[in-house]
């Protein structure tokens, strides 16, 4: 039993087994959202599917394994259906998953070449390959591949830390003792994963300078220089500056050109959040909206965002090869060699917190060897003018506010039409059109059709979509805006819009 559990033969059979209905999961482009089920009901349906022999290796069966299937792909968020238009990670191109799949047998962890030869070779390719649209000098920058954009924002938040404070790696707080408080300036709206970095980094969330941001919930340009003078005044030294490409909430841009003048001027670290809009980069038509990234020192990208490949694929590029050398400071004998050779030169671990990495890189790698990079720009593309016509038809419907103007391929809005004092007898406050949203969204999320999310803007619920399914129609979104004023009319006919969330 034990050589039938690692048997070739079994294994081609599990993975037609398993071909067989992911074919027929892709195959169904049905309008459906999420079906959310009880967790202890899930519990069971699981425990149901698992063997109770405990005292010998169990006998394969074939059924209890397509059962598992099944429930893995019915339970989940279907992220290639139109109905999907809730979150940042995207079905994936199909050939994606056959590669990962590949990586999965295979299993080469990739921190080191000699453990994971192709991967780190790719990784330099796909390095030189996005660097033609970032803009680096191709002698002096870098990239390695993180498990993710958080981890990216930590790694390059601690490069930065270290090249502008040396002495902090080995010395803590202590090396900066009677000298002003580092800090990092962020705009308001910025990623939790950088203040959840400022806290890990010993900086200290309450030294997280926040800029102010304008109409279209960017960094407002022209305040920078007197924030960050006001921080100096209170005995704050910025040492790191961050700015979206592509917002988590609303998808903005900030005006990296502008902020990277003043960051020059005061000698500061310039990180780009880029994980969800660097994407944007290999488009023509919408690269300008990151004009200026060849001036940052960093910049974070999420491939499982906009490259839609599976998760995680982050990759963290650097504009000086040599600073990425300064976010880890260890020696550790069993995986660093002592004496670099022409294969050590392309290890990444001693760039990269993880030791023990997934070759995340083979699949963008793949896709970009087979189809190019036109795949990418022309679903990127679609997706964010399909947004734009989501806008559209938004602004033109007066049951609906609209938030902003998107810039790639998130939206955000609000259902308040001009009678809702009305339909509450009495004064309209912002409460009431918070928990109203709150509400839309959670029974729009219950009855499956649709799958949305929601995010506070200026404090108050707004509902969110985005686009990663390029199956999706400007005809699917309309049906979607009839499915929330349902829903909101059913919500205030029954009095619980704005009192339950």
């Amino acid at each position: 039993m034990l050589l039938e559990a690692f048997d070739p033969q079994q294994f081609r059979e599990n993975s037609e087994t398993a071909l067989a209905k992911l074919e027929k999961h892709l195959s169904d482009i049905s309008i459906r959202g999420l079906e959310l089920i009880e967790p202890l009901r899930l519990t069971q349906a699981a425990r149901a599917l698992m063997t109770t022999e405990h005292d010998k290796i169990a006998a394969f069966d074939e059924e209890r394994l397509a059962g598992i299937i099944d429930l893995y792909v019915r339970t989940g968020i279907q992220v290639h259906s139109p109905g999907y238009m809730g979150r940042q990670f995207s079905g994936v191109v199909p050939l994606a998953g056959v590669i990962d799949f590949v990586s999965s047998v295979v299993n080469q962890p990739s921190s080191f070449y000699e453990a994971g030869q192709l991967p780190n070779a790719v990784e330099r390719i796909m390095a030189d390959e996005l660097n033609r649209f970032i803009g680096w000098d191709p002698e002096r920058f870098t990239m390695i591949t993180t498990s993710g954009g958080s981890l990216a924002n930590l790694t390059a938040l601690l490069a930065a830390r270290n090249e502008k404070l040396p002495g902090y790696w080995s010395q803590g707080g202590s090396a900066v003792r009677g000298q002003p408080r580092p800090a990092i300036a962020v705009g308001a709206d910025v990623h939790y994963s950088v203040a959840r970095a400022a806290g890990v980094l010993g900086i200290g969330d309450a030294q997280l300078v926040r800029l102010p941001l304008n109409r279209q919930q960017q960094i407002c340009p022209g305040e920078v220089r007197a924030t960050l003078e006001a921080a100096e005044r209170q005995n704050l030294k910025v040492f790191c500056m961050v700015a979206s490409a592509g917002s988590t909430s609303v998808g903005a841009f900030d005006p990296i050109d502008e902020l990277a003048e003043v960051a020059r001027e005061k000698g500061i670290w310039l990180h780009i959040d880029g994980a969800h809009g660097a994407s944007l980069l290999v488009s023509d038509a919408l690269r300008d909206r990151l004009r200026g990234i060849e001036k940052a020192d960093s910049l974070t990208w999420d491939a499982h965002k906009m490259m839609f490949v599976p998760a995680p694929c982050t990759m963290l590029f650097y504009r000086n090869k040599e600073t990425a050398l300064s976010a880890f400071r260890q020696k550790a004998s069993y995986v660093f060699d002592e004496e670099p050779d022409v294969y050590t030169a392309y290890d990444s671990g001693g760039k990269n917190f993880e030791c023990t990495k997934r070759p995340m890189i083979m699949t963008l790698w793949a896709l970009w060897a087979i189809y190019g990079r036109a795949l990418f720009a022309e679903k990127i593309e679609y997706l964010c003018q399909l947004t734009e016509e989501a806008y559209g038809v938004v602004r033109a419907d007066p049951d609906f506010e609209t938030l902003h103007r998107p810039e790639a391929n998130i939206l955000c809005f609000r259902y308040h039409p001009a009678d809702l004092g009305n339909r509450l007898g009495r004064r309209v406050e912002k409460k009431d059109v918070h928990h109203l949203q709150i509400a839309i969204r959670n029974r729009i999320k219950f009855e499956g059709n649709f799958f949305i999310s929601k995010v506070n803007v200026d404090g108050v619920a707004a509902l969110r979509v985005v686009m990663m399914n390029h199956q999706i129609t400007g005809e699917h979104f309309r049906m979607l805006l009839s499915e929330i004023k349902r829903t909101a009319q059913d919500l205030l006919d029954g009095e619980e819009g704005t009192e339950k969330a």
